[in-house]
Order: structure tokens, then C-alpha cells, then sequence
């Protein structure tokens, strides 16, 4: 089965000039799943590709894929060494538990006193086999395939992933940690995250997209995740990203949040060669509250996309979104934020602003903040701000003695301290603050 991915803009310029010939692989037992998976297959191939008449994608190119060069990644079964630094826990303690996908291999473990108080960390196949009845329930509730094209693609072909199941009233005190390691050259990665806290819940879940560096043909990587916050319970959910440089990067992301529940919810970008990341915080519940703190680090010539929405459906939600992102190269960024109140969601307080450096003329950085508010009797303010490195300062440390290079080093770093001291991890800062250094030396 194939299906036409050739798309004429207005403009009559063609985007994707391959055909997407690829077909998912389904389960043979008609489970939940499997119909979940069937009718985002369905829904992909109704839907077109996106292109530069949408207000999304007015600013992200997908022209130079290659879609008719991919082959699924359980066909290739291509497995590589993990690094060993992304397998160390990212805080004080070890991991609670801990899931590496690594091509057709899957190493799952669990703290077994998590176990017995119901916790469920797992990969989808283990759910679908184990846990049915709690995971068609989280499967029901969920219809994020339905946003796009590739949102669709991630949720049809996305065979394998994570369930993270926390039962009422459990509290889960050391982090859980999934990483999936990608390999291999013109290979499809798609992947789906299922997070599901019920009332009085509470959880620290850091979850990773690597790959093995790849000169030669592209990858596309896939995702979806949906998280649900139950009543008064709480989630720190961090997402790390260094993908290849030849890695094409599609994300769909949504969190909901219940009444009077917290999310603290943290994103760190440094690889891929582009990225269109969609990431909408829903606070559904009265009185909840979420936190967004986005960091970012482009060079040469990556492009990373950030599509954020902050939406206020209940009264007394609060939501509070930083993103911070620096630029090298021929790189650029694009950041598109929205709050949104709607008409029942008075006493809301909604905060958006997002700062980029550029550090070489040809990079670039496009800000762009929204607020859509239907109600009276609210508070929500956004900014967002694009400079260089300030010639003052770095004036002032070389007159203190600093060379010119570790001055703007410095400068960075302090550019970046506000995002830092939002990161309750020392593992995640420690590897944020190596990355900086990286491609600073490189700069």
C-alpha cells in the first residue's frame, strides 16, 4: 500500500517529492491496540503532508526529506553500543526503574517494591500482554494521532514505547528513566509514550531520544506522548533530545493536568538536523498548575522548531512556561507560543517568554508569542526577546583578565542560569552545562 506524499503549495513548489511507500506492521490479536493503531493508520492516509500554508509550518521546511529511502526499523533490526554516560542516573539516586530500547532489544527493570504497590514500567508489548485492561484504559482516552500527518504516522507505526502506570495514592520517590537509542541509515523510528497518574499520585520520569551519529543516509524519528496528571498528584517529567545530525525529528506531546494537580515539565534539545516539536499543556482540573522550561543549543546548520500551547480550561490554573535557546552556525530556531483561557477559566494566571542568544550572523531566531483569553478577571503576560552576546560585558571580564573566549563562554553560562536553577537534577543540569561547553569550544 502506498500513499502520495507529493504536496504543491501555493506557491506551486513541490516539499516532499518521494512517495511514502511503507506499511505498518500490526498485531495479529485484535487487541486495543492493534485497533488503535489501525485507525491511525486511517487517519494517515487521509491526511496529507504539511506544507507552508499552514500557520504551523510557515516557518519549517520538511523539503529534502527522503521518504521513499526509509525502511522500518524492526525490519533492519539494527542495534548499536549505548553510551555508557546515558545510562547513568541523572539524579543522586539510582533509577527506580529503567527501560533501554536498543533496536529489536528491550532491557526492562523495576524497583520490585514499586512493583508490588501496583507501579507499572514498561514497554508496550509487555503491556498489551500483561496489563491489558489498564492499558486499553489508557488508550481510550487518547486521540493525539488525529493532530497530523506525522502525529498519525508515529501512532500507526509506533509498535513499541513506554507505559508508565502509577496507582492511586503512590508516591514513586527515585526517578524513572527510558531511554531510546536509534542506529542505523534511512530508517523509520517511530515510538509512543503513555504516561497515566491517578488521584494523589506522584512521580519523577525522565525519558531520552539518542542516536548514533550518522553521515550518510537520514532518519526520521517519530513520537507521541500523552501524559495525564490525575487529581492532586504530581509529575516531574523531563524529555532530553540529542538525535544525529542527519535525524529528522517529529514530536506530538500532550499533558493533561486534573484538579489541583502539578506538572513540572522540562525539555532539553540539542541534536537532530531539524525538529517540529508539538507540545500542548492542558490544565483541566480547577486549581491545577504546570510549569514548562525549554533549553536549546543549535549549530551548524540545525533547525529546531518548538510549537507551545498553554491552554486554560478550569478556573484557578496557573501555568508558567520559560524557553531558552542559544544559536551558532547557519543554525535557527523557531519558537511559537499560545495561551489560551477559555470562557469558564477565570482567576487564571498564564506566563509565556522565551529568550534567545545568536552568536553568528548567520544564524537566526523567530519568537513568536500568543494569548487568546475568552474571560474576564485573569492574568497572562508573554515575552520574548532576540541578541547577541553584549559587547559591554565582554569587555568588562577581558578588562578583569579573562580571555575574549572564556568570557563569552561565561556569558552563555549566565544566559542559561535561569533554566538551570529551574532543573531540580543535578545529572540533567551536569549534562546540559557539558553540552554548552561542547559547542562553545566548537564555536
Amino acid at each position: 500500500m502506498t500513499d502520495n506524499a507529493v504536496l504543491i503549495t501555493r506557491s506551486k513548489k513541490i516539499l516532499v517529492d518521494e512517495q511514502f511507500s511503507l506499511a505498518p506492521v500490526f498485531s495479529e490479536t485484535s487487541g486495543q491496540f492493534t485497533k488503535y493503531q489501525q485507525q491511525a493508520w486511517e487517519v494517515f492516509k487521509k491526511l496529507p503532508f504539511p506544507d507552508d500554508s499552514q500557520e504551523a509550518w510557515k516557518r519549517t521546511s520538511i523539503r529534502g526529506m527522503r521518504l521513499g529511502q526509509l525502511q522500518l526499523a524492526d525490519s533492519s533490526i539494527v542495534e548499536s553500543k549505548i553510551p555508557v554516560e546515558l545510562t547513568k542516573p541523572l539524579t543522586d539516586d539510582l533509577h527506580g526503574g529503567e527501560i533501554l530500547f536498543n533496536g529489536s532489544q528491550v532491557t526492562l527493570q523495576l524497583d520490585e517494591k514499586l512493583a508490588k504497590q501496583g507501579v507499572i514500567f514498561t514497554d508496550l508489548r509487555h503491556a498489551q500482554s500483561e496489563h491489558a485492561e489498564i492499558f486499553s484504559k489508557v488508550l481510550q482516552a487518547s486521540t493525539t494521532y488525529a493532530e497530523d500527518k506525522f502525529a498519525a504516522l508515529a501512532a500507526a507505526f509506533g509498535s513499541n514505547g513506554v507505559l508508565l502506570y502509577i496507582p492511586k495514592n503512590v508516591t514513586v520517590e527515585k526517578p524513572l528513566h527510558s531511554l531510546l537509542w536509534t542506529a542505523g541509515e534511512g530508517t523509520l523510528h517511530a515510538f509512543q509514550v503513555f504516561v497515566y497518574l491517578e488521584e494523589n499520585a506522584s512521580a519523577t520520569y525522565v525519558h531520552e531520544t539518542a542516536s548514533a551519529e550518522n553521515k550518510n543516509g537520514q532518519n526520521l524519528h517519530a513520537a507521541l506522548m500523552d501524559v495525564k496528571v490525575g487529581p492532586n498528584s504530581n509529575l516531574n517529567f523531563v524529555e532530553l533530545q540529542s538525535l544525529g545530525s542527519q535525524d529528522w525529528n517529529f514530536t506530538h506531546e500532550k499533558v493533561s493536568v486534573d484538579r489541583d494537580a502539578e506538572v513540572d515539565w522540562i525539555f532539553g534539545a540539542l541534536g537532530s538536523h531539524l525538529t517540529k516539536n508539538f507540545s500542548d499543556l492542558n490544565l483541566v482540573g480547577q486549581g491545577s498548575t504546570g510549569k514548562m522550561s525549554g533549553f536549546f543549543f543549535a549549530n551548524g546548520h540545525q533547525h529546531l522548531d518548538h510549537d507551545t500551547q498553554q491552554n486554560h480550561m478550569a478556573p484557578n490554573t496557573t501555568s508558567d512556561l520559560l524557553f531558552k535557546g542559544a544559536l551558532l552556525g547557519e543554525s535557527r530556531s523557531v519558537w511559537q507560543g499560545m495561551i489560551y483561557v477559555a470562557e469558564n477559566a477565570s482567576k487564571t494566571d498564564g506566563y509565556q517568554a522565551n529568550r534567545n542568544l545568536v552568536l553568528s550572523e548567520k544564524a537566526r531566531a523567530d519568537s513568536i508569542p500568543g494569548l487568546e483569553i475568552l474571560t474576564d478577571d485573569v492574568r497572562c503576560t508573554h515575552g520574548a526577546t532576540v541578541g547577541k552576546l553584549d559587547a559591554e560585558q565582554v569587555f568588562y571580564l577581558e578588562s578583569r583578565g579573562i580571555p575574549r573566549k572564556e568570557a563569552e563562554k561565561l556569558i552563555v553560562e549566565g544566559f542559561f542560569d535561569p533554566i538551570m536553577q529551574r532543573i531540580p537534577f543535578e545529572g540533567v543540569r551536569k549534562r546540559f552545562q557539558n553540552a554548552i561547553e561542547q559547542k562553545m569550544n566548537e564555536y
